[in-house]
């Protein structure tokens, strides 16, 4: 058996997981993964019928979806079957997860939807709040660059890799909730980049190994010398808000977030928010209520030239470091929802 931790969950499988680093044995663990298991054969054990959850808008030319989401009846079980061929079962506790991949495709390839969408969702069934996010280790607190898929989440956490300072997590951050603060669970010691995003930090796309044979997405390595993964829990200082790369002179350049926006904006970038009942729905809104009040949140608007990808990191660290540091967000009318710390 492998043992394994991530986002705060101790993981215990019957195969090697591409990705994840093997921990000596625990004695007992929070989720049960069987991989290359008969997912077909569970599913005709349990004769309960199942509901449509989730299906993707992005199909393919022959009207398949990318992702169908199913949950039986009696509400025991999760199915979630990909465009691929790719299956995975889930118990409603989030504590076992099966697994099967069709043959032509990789264990890899299954390991990217593993370390993203299922444990994400894992979490959100343990009533984790994740969003949809990259995060570092600045000076003992954790900041976290949140966007839209292609904003560049994961070039910026790994452009201060660089330049030393650990990465927490990439794509799945997971908040534990401690009523007036917040704290970040370490994901997995890697960074998964697009091609164009290497070329821009160090120069060629071939730098770095594909993330699965038959993807094209890079893949850095924490492990590696020169890198540091957050292994530890850190509190989350700072929330920065990807926009739209700019070709302003300006650019970058920080912005302040207004409240009545900041809300939905963490909404609407919270992971796997598309499965979410509304029991999860509630909770979410709850705790990302109170996220405003105590964490900063700002709007980070990058230059679309990578030459700036420095002066856009001193931004943020200046920010940082700030002689009064501001909590919260300032509201319409100019006041402040928050509190200032010397």
């Amino acid at each position: 058996m492998f043992h394994y931790f991530a986002y705060g969950l101790s993981i215990c499988s019957n195969r090697a997981v591409p990705g994840l680093k093997s921990l000596p044995s625990l004695s007992e663990s929070d989720v049960d993964l069987q991989l290359g298991y008969p997912v077909a054969t569970l599913l005709r054990m349990n004769s309960c019928p199942y509901v449509t959850r989730y299906v993707s808008s992005d199909a393919d030319g022959d009207g398949v979806p990318q992702l169908i989401v199913q949950q039986a009846r009696d509400q025991t079980l999760y199915h979630w079957v990909y465009r691929d061929g790719t299956e995975f079962l889930l118990d409603h506790r989030g504590s076992r997860i099966w697994a099967q991949w069709p043959s032509e495709e990789t264990i890899e390839n299954m390991a990217t939807y593993l370390l993203g969408p299922i444990l994400g969702f894992v979490l959100r069934l343990r009533g984790v709040t994740c969003l949809h996010a990259s995060a570092i280790a600045v000076g003992g607190e954790a900041i976290a660059f949140l966007g839209a898929a292609g904003a560049g989440k994961s070039t910026t956490a790994a452009f201060f890799a660089t330049l030393g300072y650990p990465v927490l997590s990439d794509d799945v951050v997971a908040l534990t909730d401690q009523s007036s603060s917040f704290f970040i669970q370490p994901g997995y010691p890697g960074l998964r980049l697009w091609p164009e995003s290497v070329n821009a930090l160090y120069g060629s796309p071939e730098v770095l190994p594909r993330l699965t044979p038959t993807w094209d997405k890079r893949y850095l390595d924490l492990k590696q010398s020169g890198y540091h993964f957050q292994r530890r829990p850190l509190p989350l200082a700072a929330i920065y808000i990807l926009g739209e790369r700019s070709m302003d002179p300006s650019a970058p350049s920080i912005e302040t977030v207004p409240a009545q926006a900041s809300l939905i904006t963490l909404v609407r970038n919270t992971y796997v928010n598309y499965v979410l009942d509304k029991r999860m729905r509630a909770q979410e809104f709850e705790i990302l209520g109170r996220l405003i009040r105590h964490v900063r949140l700002r709007r980070l608007v990058p230059n679309a030239n990578p030459v700036y990808l420095t002066k856009l990191c001193d931004l943020v660290l200046d920010d940082l470091c700030a002689p009064t540091r501001h909590i919260g967000n300032v509201t319409g009318d100019g006041r402040s929802s928050g509190f200032l710390l010397p």
